[in-house]
């Protein structure tokens, strides 16, 4: 069996310094790229129209929900799932290559090597971050807690991993970081009241502290230098941080 043909999907919001990037980066190995906009209010839509992409808008309902619609959209049987901050480094653009030619398994897994403030983070728990991505359309959904979304096979064990990167752009700057851990956590505190979880101390002293000896210490991010202690503090702050915001909610009887 050989693919003859591949959808590269893509969700944006307001991504116009990333998503030229991004498709120009697929651009010689897929045979359509659609990008699934939320109504941007930059250029994103006219980048990637220039750039040789299809532009779906559609109002977001969630990552999960975005990412299921936009893989609805592929009209072809295999697909390759991206976010706009994303690219394919050489070397995983021709292993997908080979693997159109002569696919062995239902998906395919890669590693995810995040540029962060300046620097590759090669360790602090954020690589080799291996993803599925490369799917069978009719065999595969999104799913996870939002904004934690996570890609599955259904009823096939069929996984292969690829060794290459995905070439993630995460964040700039400290306050990217930091605007971007203020809207995950909300959203993750909202999802938790939902399912009537109750912080207690657990929640806010234990996790924390585990999330940075984790990061820090076992997942060996002082190899990481200035970069890596951060990234480690940010992640134990925003466990903090999610449950402080769903405590607020139980005070004040309402979601945020």
């Amino acid at each position: 069996m050989s693919i003859n043909k591949l959808s590269v999907v893509i969700i944006t919001y307001n991504e116009e310094k990333n998503i030229a990037r991004c498709i120009n980066s697929v651009n010689q190995i897929a045979d359509e790229v659609i990008v699934v906009d939320s109504h941007s209010i930059d250029k994103t839509k006219e980048i990637a129209i220039s750039n040789g992409a299809k532009v779906i808008e559609h109002t977001f309902e969630g990552h999960i929900q975005q990412k299921n619609f936009a893989l609805q959209q592929a009209n072809f049987s295999w697909v390759l799932s991206l976010d706009a901050d994303e690219a394919l480094s050489d070397k995983l653009k021709n292993k997908i290559q080979e693997i159109k030619n002569n696919p062995t398994a239902d998906g395919y897994t890669m590693n995810r090597l995040t540029y962060y403030c300046g620097r590759w983070i090669k360790h602090t728990g954020w690589y080799p971050d291996k993803k599925l991505r490369l799917v069978r359309k009719e065999l595969a959904q999104w799913s996870g807690i939002n904004p934690h979304d996570r890609l599955e096979l259904i009823n096939s064990k069929n996984i292969k991993h690829i060794n290459a990167d995905i070439l993630h752009y995460s964040y700039y700057s400290l306050y990217d970081h930091l605007n971007q851990l203020d809207k995950f956590t909300l959203i993750s505190a909202n999802e938790l009241y939902k399912a009537k979880i109750n912080p207690n101390f657990w929640h806010f002293f234990i996790k924390p502290v585990h999330k940075f000896l984790n990061h820090y210490i076992y997942k060996a991010g002082f190899l990481d230098g200035y970069e890596g202690f951060q990234i480690s503090i940010i992640s134990a702050y925003g466990v903090f941080l999610k449950y402080a915001k769903l405590r607020e909610m139980y005070r004040t009887n309402k979601n945020i």
